[in-house]
């Protein structure tokens, strides 16, 4: 039961309709992954790419391109997840409605990983060479995987024990790799691969590491599934593949996905590290070049017949926010009983994923409580913070569900409506520095490193959202105009921190310029230090273009949440320090505009851009998405 190989997955969307076939020969290198963005951003189907130039293998993009035709591939079993979940949730479940969870035993027998002698993925060797070099954006670089199942095994374990399943990204050819027998592995913190490295440091042994691209697309959800530690994620993907994942066991290498389409096999060498990057990333800005493991390739294997699955990422949404949706919609019901009190957590895909989460909780044990000071929220958001890939978070807002108005957690222009008229600046503003955030994201202090800030709101309304700009005293000189973003939030244009060239490559600590950036805050705060609640206005964004970021609610959360960092980025009008807890009288200002020591955002080649639109004139099946 369930896909086996890539072929099987492009031959069942084909046979219902779900899939562009492309025989013209186009490049890998920015051309494949700009058409893919055009076709998943004009909901358009897989598309199959049968003769990618300079490859022998076919490409298959935008398997994910939906949350409709992610739940058709996983029809047959994604119910029956769901009613394993259920049971985990509440066990004794199965003795009320017995017939509901009928297909549990199989899901269970499904979830045992199967060892086999040999596997189809052996049936061809190959070289990296050969493999599919897909280049996403211009500054990128090299060739990269952008949908790998990367496998590693700790150092000391045997058979199908120890093994941890993440996506992690892969650079096949470029900079100073050795071609055809380096690739260069980058995780980022917080995940299971970084244990296992740590061990191999330890016990001074190479780190056993295959990287699995297709087969049954339930490995690669699970590839990127918040599983908790030390739950195999082969497992998982047993129960949605609809069948006992096949892995070929050896004794000089980790477990071989017997069903992938290819597979590279390989070693890291735990005391090397390399430079890896640029890469064009799923925050919307690239990841600079820094130095990251190594891949020892030893063998790359193929089946007959093999395609090579990819995506493409970039300022979301793009295709991987589908594997989001999915995430929430399987685990989201699991999110209560592991942190009791909290009604749901939401990972802001508009807003990069891990810099916002939002949160509706509940003060369940003081009725008696003063219900403007948030209690429990804030032990429920340091609990969340401790979750994970959400540890990586820089903002939280947690929102008393009592005072909720009745929002859902994913309707996000709800949720700021019910939370920005209840925050208490002066005492729901809660940070931690110096910290850790997400290894992509450069607004902080250092790879890896930033501040977090928790804002939590209970009570009754303190003001009213100005739904339209109000009356403002005028801007400190250098400012330019003042818009409404959504009520309650203004974008203020303020003076520029970079010149044109500025994002081209990393800075040095002597190259930054906070002391402007906050004189700047300052001199605002001052102009307009009479501003309070009566003004309508929470936040006050400070931003380099206030038409882009006002013009939709997706540009204010990029905009604001991935170019600033709280501990450095924040301001307040009428600011105190008490207790050496911070907040502001009046509205909370965000410094949001780019910055000497930010990432350069992603723009496509104009070249491409322009060979692509040509290609689109011409009609055909393919032109209604580009």
């Amino acid at each position: 039961m369930g896909y086996r190989s890539t072929l099987d997955v492009v031959n069942d969307l084909r046979v219902h309709g779900k899939l562009i076939e492309v025989d013209f020969p186009f490049s890998p290198e920015l051309e494949i992954a700009e058409i893919q963005r055009r076709v998943y951003e004009r909901g358009g189907p897989a598309i199959l790419f049968q003769n990618p130039q300079g490859c022998k293998f076919p490409m298959v993009g935008n398997l994910f391109g939906s949350l409709e035709q992610s739940r058709f591939l996983f029809r047959h079993t994604i119910e029956r997840v769901r009613r394993a979940i259920e049971l985990k949730i509440d066990p004794q479940n199965f003795f009320r409605h017995p017939t509901r969870y009928w297909s549990a035993p199989f899901v269970g027998w499904n979830m045992m990983p199967k060892r086999v002698h040999r596997g189809a993925v052996q049936g061809n060797e190959t070289e990296l060479a050969h493999l599919p070099s897909l280049k996403s954006w211009p500054m990128d670089g090299g060739p990269f995987v952008t949908l790998p199942q990367v496998l590693s095994q700790a150092p000391h374990a045997t058979g199908l024990q120890g093994l941890n399943l993440g996506m992690y990204r892969i650079q096949l050819a470029g900079n100073d790799y050795i071609p055809n027998r380096e690739v260069g592995l980058h995780y980022q913190i917080h995940r299971g691969i970084g244990v296992h490295h740590q061990q191999a440091i330890a016990a001074n042994k190479p780190l056993q590491v295959n990287i699995f691209v297709g087969g049954t697309p339930a490995m690669t959800l699970s590839a990127v599934m918040p599983l908790p530690e030390g739950m195999s994620e082969l497992t998982f993907a047993g129960a949605l593949g609809g069948h006992r994942i096949p892995m070929i066991v050896s004794s000089d290498s980790a477990p071989i996905y017997a069903d992938a389409d290819f597979c590279i096999v390989g070693e890291v060498d735990p005391s090397q590290l390399k430079q890896e990057g640029p890469f064009g990333d799923h925050l919307g800005y690239y990841s600079w070049a820094h130095e990251f493991p190594v891949l020892k390739v030893k063998k790359v294997y193929h089946r007959h017949g093999a395609i090579w699955p990819f995506t493409v990422v970039g300022r979301p949404p793009q295709e991987d926010t589908t594997f989001g949706e999915l995430i929430h919609d399987l685990t989201g019901p699991i999110i209560p009983t592991v942190i009791p009190g909290v009604v749901g957590v939401h990972a802001v895909d508009a807003a990069g994923v891990h810099p916002l989460l939002l949160a509706i909780g509940s003060e369940r044990y003081t009725p008696y409580r003063k219900p403007e000071r948030p209690q429990e929220l804030l032990t429920q958001a340091n609990a969340i913070l401790g979750q994970g890939q959400l540890s990586l978070a820089k903002y939280l807002f947690i929102l008393d569900q009592a005072s909720s108005d009745g929002a859902k957690i994913d309707d996000i222009e709800a949720f700021l409506r019910a939370f920005l008229s209840r925050i208490d600046l002066q005492n729901g503003l809660h940070f931690q520095t110096r910290t850790t955030i997400d290894t992509l994201d450069y607004s902080g202090d250092g790879l890896n490193y930033g501040s977090k800030l928790v804002l939590a709101a209970s009570g009754p309304k303190r003001r009213e959202l100005a739904t339209s700009l109000p009356p403002l005293p005028s801007l400190p000189e250098g400012f330019g105009e003042a818009r409404i973003c959504l009520p309650g939030v203004i974008a203020v244009q303020g003076p520029k921190l970079i010149g044109p060239d500025s994002l081209r490559r990393p800075i040095l600590p002597s190259e930054r310029n906070d002391d402007q950036a906050e004189r700047n805050r300052n001199e605002l705060a001052k102009h307009w230090r009479e501003l309070d609640d009566s003004s309508g206005i929470a936040i006050i964004t400070l931003v380099d273009d206030p038409h882009f970021t006002s013009r939709s609610l997706r540009n204010w959360l990029w905009v604001t949440f991935t170019r600033s960092n709280p501990a450095m980025d924040i301001s307040g009008l009428g600011e105190s320090l008490e207790n050496k807890h911070w907040g502001c009288r009046g509205p909370l200002i965000i410094d949001a505009r780019q910055k000497p020591h930010h990432a350069p955002p992603l723009i496509e080649s104009p070249e491409v851009t322009k060979k692509i639109d040509a290609f689109a004139a011409k009609g055909g099946a393919l032109a209604k998405y580009l």
